[in-house]
């Protein structure tokens, strides 16, 4: 079985500057993925300034849907689920999936370190035609003691809902910009991360392990800023899976879209 992963943080549907709605554009990007599976974060499940400001019919296109985002982008080609993080007088946020297969269940997990940055890990079943799968849509926080015990809350809901080696995916923002969780999620859940599992069956990866003077894998990609990436935040981690290709989206339509760049990866079912 072949399944095609993607994974976005889509900062609300408003473009970094300016604050310019983007979600019919983000709508239009996300069907480029041409991905089963989709796994998104800052999600806006509603904003009422916005739906007010931006909601009228302009030139015969809504410049904000009256339904949620997650909705708005699954349409009819995929089911979707919502994970509601952030929560404000006008709204709230979170993460999302959206999936070809139908989602058995959802739960989501409040990770949040402090009252003034709600996080949370959205799990998902989705049903395919050869097994269940566990998806786990993940945005962790922006301080580093904070992250690792939200990956260790990571790593106890995967254990508590996959304990028997069940096929797993986790994608999403893990603001890991030293990677220091890796190590940890792969000894703790016997997971890969898709650009170090490409890289450790490469020459390239041979040659950094052999510097390195250890078996250590090479580094995730680069997603952030989506305009010259730089920083590793965004990540999709296996089990179970053969990773056939991964990639980062770059270029100009991906830079106007939102502050990362999207993930995508073809896997094989082991």
């Amino acid at each position: 079985m072949k399944i095609r992963v993607a994974t976005y943080n889509i900062h609300k549907g408003v473009s970094s500057i300016r604050s310019t709605p983007r979600v019919v554009a983000l709508k239009k990007a996300i069907a480029q993925f041409d991905a089963d599976v989709v796994f998104l974060q800052e999600v806006q499940g509603r904003h009422d300034r916005y739906q007010d400001k931006f909601g009228e019919e302009s030139r015969g296109h809504r410049h904000w849907p009256q339904s949620a985002q997650h909705e708005f982008f699954a349409g009819e080609s995929h089911h979707s689920a919502y994970g509601m993080n952030a929560v404000y007088d006008h709204g709230h946020h979170g993460n999302a999936l959206l999936s070809a297969y139908p989602i058995e269940n959802s739960h989501n997990h409040d990770v949040s370190d402090h009252a003034y940055e709600q996080r949370g890990i959205l799990h998902c079943v989705i049903n395919t035609q050869t097994c269940p799968i566990h998806c786990f849509v993940v945005h962790l926080g922006l301080f580093e003691s904070g992250r690792s015990r939200q990956n260790q809350a990571l790593i106890d809901c995967v254990n508590k809902s996959a304990p028997n080696g069940e096929p797993v995916i986790i994608a999403g923002d893990f603001n890991d910009w030293r990677n220091t969780l890796s190590d940890k999620l792969r000894n703790a859940l016997d997971v890969v991360e898709v650009f170090d599992e490409l890289g450790s069956r490469s020459r390239i990866g041979d040659l950094v392990r052999g510097l390195a003077g250890r078996d250590k894998p090479v580094v995730p990609a680069r997603t952030f800023p989506a305009a010259l990436p730089w920083f590793r935040l965004d990540r999709i981690y296996v089990r179970g899976f053969k990773v056939d290709t991964a990639q980062v989206l770059h270029g100009t339509l991906w830079a106007k879209l939102s502050d990362h760049a999207p993930i995508v990866a073809n896997l094989k079912l082991a």
